[in-house]
């Protein structure tokens, strides 16, 4: 029987796999505006860092 079936069986696993990756991704999702946030914060910390990198190499 399970022979039979087992294309079948194995496209429903597959496809309950999916919808539970998909589930799990929209629950755990990062508001947007934290992520612009993160992302501006970043942005500025790397331009600070190569702007003091810099300072060191004219001071030298």
């Amino acid at each position: 029987m399970l022979a039979k079936y087992w294309k079948k069986i194995g496209m429903l696993i597959i496809i309950i796999a999916c919808l539970f990756n998909i589930v799990a991704k929209l629950v755990a999702k990062v508001p947007y505006l934290e992520q612009l946030t993160e992302s501006a914060q970043y942005v500025s910390d790397q331009e600070a860092q190569e702007k003091q990198e810099e300072n060191e190499v004219l001071n030298r």
